[in-house]
């Protein structure tokens, strides 16, 4: 029996998986990786860590029991967004990194927001509001602060990009990921000639755009040989990781949300054009189903919430985790005191904006903020509300979502924090809806294998794929005795954002400072 690879290169991790094509995941990996925060606002990692990380992380799932690598036929790649590498013409890294978390380039987003106006980026990209987040904001920053640099580059890379090259040789890129770079043309499935102009490079310095799922060839041998696979083995382009994503819960025609609490918080919904939303609020990407668009919602700071407040607070509860030899077990301690605080935190609120608020806010100043809280509140509280700060933020874009044509009955969540059932209960009391998680893990490496499947002839389309792959694990009703308390707990965050909000915006000084 064939088997299929699914490879998917997060903001912390590498997650690798092998799958039987009856959705059988035979071993899975996560290689995790430190960012570096050399200020405030910025984030960078020494980008050969993405491939050190994948070779390890493939290497560990092929010496898994019950795994023969003669027997792996593709392998696809999906990958965050917006992350850039400028690489030389080996495709080697030039410098570090700049992740989408950073916000350096604030001054060069305003100027391509003065020059292009939200109106037509959004009908050009499907992204709603410039902000440092994106590719070209960040080639512009380097253009002006890092000029040796940029004049070094023979091109500009994307973490998919980068291991499609790795492992295939090509220089090759996809709708998907490049969907909120700036520099991509989401109607045409080409270059976005004037904001190539405006940051300074011509479609020679970027790769070649192709479909998603396409194969971009096999293995090199290099590739092969440090991996530990057959030369044979097809390099399919899996998109971006919300795609994948949404392809590895079902989530790839109409009427199906699903959510992803990860590091950031997603939401995916499947949809027949880009164009929708008349409003031009909701983010829309090139989908990995074929000939599909997804809105797609993003918050930066999702289940990276908790992990700061793990980071610094939980010491107690991560020295228990490592005496118990269970990493894991960190969150299942704090979240744990969290259940014993009623819906609302009893009147403590957060927001969780720790590196800036996207959707449907796009303040790339805003910050996070602990508000009403008294000698009465303890910490089971602020671990409360962490946990509803991120449920209200996807209460508001699932609000976004239904202005824009999108309707959600039921959330598919995926990703780290679906695992808690906790969280999953506040979801669905916040949102008033189903909340259902599915079976397996990470569902961007499943659908990077049920991609890969199709495109070495596995199966025949993705809803074959996903009929043999996808299957419902848990069902979250939502409870009507906390829906009282949930609203007016989302009322308050709302009034709390927008109260706030001239204050992010003039960069934490009061209004005429």
């Amino acid at each position: 029996m064939s088997l299929l690879i699914g490879l998917d290169i997060g903001t912390t991790s590498v997650k690798a998986g092998v799958f039987e094509p009856s959705g059988r995941q035979l071993a899975g990996a996560v290689e995790e990786y430190r960012i570096d925060h050399p200020a405030p606002d910025r984030a960078e990692i020494d980008a050969e860590t993405y491939w050190d990380a994948t070779a390890v992380a493939v290497r560990r799932v092929l010496g898994s029991a019950g795994v023969d690598a003669a027997r792996v036929v593709a392998i696809a790649v999906s990958s965050q967004g917006e992350t850039v590498v400028p690489v030389d013409a080996n495709g080697r890294a030039l410098g570090s990194a700049i992740i989408w978390l950073d916000n350096r380039a604030l001054a060069e987003a305003r100027e391509l927001a003065e020059r292009f106006g939200d109106a037509t980026v959004y009908d050009r990209t499907g992204v709603p509001s410039v902000t440092p987040t994106w590719s070209a904001c960040k080639l512009l920053w380097w253009r002006r602060h890092e000029p040796g640099l940029f004049a070094r580059a023979s091109r500009f890379l994307l973490v998919e990009d980068l291991l499609l090259h790795r492992l295939s040789g090509r220089f090759v890129t996809e709708g998907g990921v490049q969907s909120t770079s700036l520099l991509y043309d989401i109607r045409g499935n080409t270059w976005w000639d004037a904001m190539l102009e405006a940051v300074g490079i011509g479609p020679e310095r970027l790769p070649e755009i192709v479909r998603p799922g396409a194969v971009v060839g096999t293995l090199s041998a290099a590739a092969a040989r440090e991996l530990g696979l057959p030369g044979r083995v097809r390099v399919v382009a899996g998109g971006m990781d919300q795609g994948a994503g949404a392809v590895g819960v079902g989530n790839i025609g109409d009427g199906v949300v699903s959510e992803s609490t990860g590091g950031a918080l997603t939401l995916q919904a499947s949809v027949d054009q880009p164009g929708g939303d008349p409003t031009r609020q909701t983010p829309v990407y090139v989908h990995s189903a074929a000939d599909r668009y997804l809105y797609c919602p993003v918050c930066p700071t999702g289940g990276m919430a908790l992990t700061w407040f793990r980071d610094q607070f939980g010491a107690e509860e991560v020295a228990q985790a490592a005496r118990d030899g269970a990493v894991g077990s960190a969150y299942d301690a704090l979240t744990a005191l969290a259940a014993g605080v009623p819906p609302g935190a009893e009147g403590l609120t957060m927001l969780p904006h720790l590196m800036g608020a996207f959707s449907p806010e796009y303040e790339p100043q805003a910050s996070g903020v602990f508000f009403g809280f008294t000698l009465h509140h303890g910490k089971p509280h602020f671990v409360r509300a962490v946990l509803e700060a991120v449920a209200f933020m996807l209460r508001r874009n699932l609000e976004l979502l239904t202005e824009a044509g999108a309707q959600a009955f039921e959330i598919r969540s995926h990703g780290g924090g679906s695992r808690s059932a906790l969280w999953n209960q506040i979801k669905a009391d916040a949102c008033g809806l189903p909340v259902v998680t599915l079976e397996g893990g990470d569902a961007a490496v499943r659908g990077d294998a049920m991609i890969a499947g199709v495109a070495a002839g596995v199966f025949p389309d993705l809803a074959a794929a996903s009929i043999a792959m996808v299957t419902i694990k848990d069902r979250y009703e939502p409870d009507p005795a906390a829906r009282a308390a949930y609203d007016e707990a989302y009322g308050r965050y709302v009034r709390l954002f927008d109260t706030l909000r001239p204050l992010f915006a003039t960069g934490g000084r009061a209004a005429g400072s």
